[in-house]
């Protein structure tokens, strides 16, 4: 049963998405497996398998035969021996199209597990980007900066780091994980990092009401962890430190009302993993004075162009650079690769994460006496730019590549924003620039 879908009028490319969704994930330490787990295992592989027959938006399905990988799947789950091996075979199987936003969403458990850290790709390393206070992690002497070599037996990359996160946190989290990490020229030390976990004793999973409710705390808990839209105003320089679209037309057009006295917009979309499309299409208007066609949605029946309305003598005229990381998405690389295209401004930082796609979540339940509540994410379309390329898997490249270091990240200095802003004339060293966009501090 289709219980929700997310609207197509988010662009659904963006790991905002993927972020909130697995806030609401919880889970469960490993079971033995049963003949009824074998049987559910079936059903939501089965499941898994409509959504992508039915809706994908690719009919070729990038050359994946669906119905063998899917039929291979089936045997392995008979000889599977744990729950969490059953959802690896159908999260595995599901992600065999190679698509940023075709994967499954797991059964919620009473458990979450946290490992009191956080990682960024940096060109093609990984570093520690947050150390939770009073975690293991910091107890152990994982430091922000730090390089990782490995996670287990896993050697992080741009290529996998997404995996990773979804394979520890939402398919088969652990009771702790073993990094190898350095500091700047420092040899490689090896952590046990024990995992944080915390059990929610009131959620019955086999009630909807409850599977909703966890559902909803974590959309409130993301809410709370999303850094606000802030503004800073130097010499004529508008500098708008922008974590997501998820704005309104006309909070869109309050925003780049300040802007439109400055000389130079500053337009910091590092860390931005997407959010509504209008929200895009508005900003796009707000920085061109003719209506704009950014490209074409491709949808399994349809074509349709993907167009933005100027706001015309009201849009902004002055210079724009744009900055962006690995962790910039969806609107982010669409808004940076028009900037490029159209050159319209300067598109400064790390290669962008290369996640644009369209797609809808359907949310299942399978069992009888006792309900299982998952979820599918299934891509219905792609964006063609105007060059007729797809932006998925590619990501956009920067006019100039520039990035911080471990070092810088253990600082907290801002090399890259004191360099956007030198090139419009204000001084500033990666100190100040660092201080400018304090983290907010996350509420307990």
């Amino acid at each position: 049963m289709n219980i929700i879908t997310v609207n197509q009028k988010n662009l659904c490319g963006c790991l905002l998405l993927i972020a909130l969704l697995l806030a609401a994930t919880r889970t469960a330490p490993a079971q033995s497996v049963s003949s009824n787990d074998k049987e559910r295992g079936q059903m939501m592989l089965s499941v898994a398998k409509s959504d992508i027959k039915d809706k994908y938006y690719d009919l070729t399905f990038h050359g994946v035969d669906v119905d063998a990988a899917f039929k291979e799947a089936s045997e392995k789950i008979k000889s599977a021996q744990s729950n969490g091996q059953i959802l690896g075979i159908i999260a595995q199987t599901v992600l065999s199209l190679n698509d940023s936003h075709t994967f499954l969403i797991p059964p919620g458990r009473r458990v979450s597990t946290d490992y009191g850290f956080e990682m960024i790709v940096i060109g093609d390393d990984v570093y520690v980007s947050k150390v939770n206070e009073k975690s293991d992690a910091e107890a152990k002497g994982l430091k922000v900066g730090d390089r990782v070599h490995r996670v287990d037996r896993y050697q992080p990359a741009r290529e996998n780091l997404w995996t990773l996160v979804y394979l520890y946190y939402a398919l088969r989290p652990q009771p702790g994980m073993q990094v190898t990490v350095s500091s700047s020229a420092s040899e490689p030390r090896t952590l046990d990092i024990i995992a944080k976990t915390t059990e929610r004793n009131r959620t019955d999973l086999t009630s909807y009401n409850d599977y909703m409710r966890l559902v909803v705390e974590g959309q409130a808990e993301e809410r709370r962890r999303k850094k606000s839209h802030r503004l800073q105003e130097l010499d004529g320089l508008l500098i708008w430190k922008m974590p997501a679209f998820d704005m309104s037309v006309d909070e869109v057009d309050s925003f780049m009302d300040k802007a439109r006295n400055c000389k130079t917009l500053v337009l910091d979309l590092r860390g931005n993993g997407g959010g509504f499309e209008d929200a895009l299409l508005r900003m796009i208007g707000n920085l061109f004075d003719r209506d704009l066609k950014v490209g074409e949605i491709h949808r399994r029946k349809e074509i349709k162009p993907f167009t933005a309305k100027t706001r015309g003598d009201k849009a902004f005229k002055g210079e724009l650079i744009v900055l962006v990381d690995s962790l910039s998405a969806s609107s982010s690389e669409v808004l940076a690769r028009v900037v490029q295209s159209e050159k319209r401004g300067i598109v400064i930082g790390d290669r962008t994460s290369g996640a644009v796609m369209r797609s809808i979540v359907h949310n299942h339940e399978v069992g009888v006496t006792s309900a299982t509540f998952f979820a599918v994410s299934v891509t219905d379309a792609d964006l063609k730019m105007s060059d007729g390329k797809s932006l998925e898997r590619v990501g956009v490249t920067p006019d100039e590549l520039k990035l911080p270091t471990g070092a810088d990240l253990a600082a907290k200095t801002d090399p890259v924003l004191a360099y956007a802003v030198s090139r419009a004339g204000v001084k500033m060293d990666p100190v100040k620039a660092g201080s400018l966009f304090p983290a907010i501090k996350e509420k307990p």
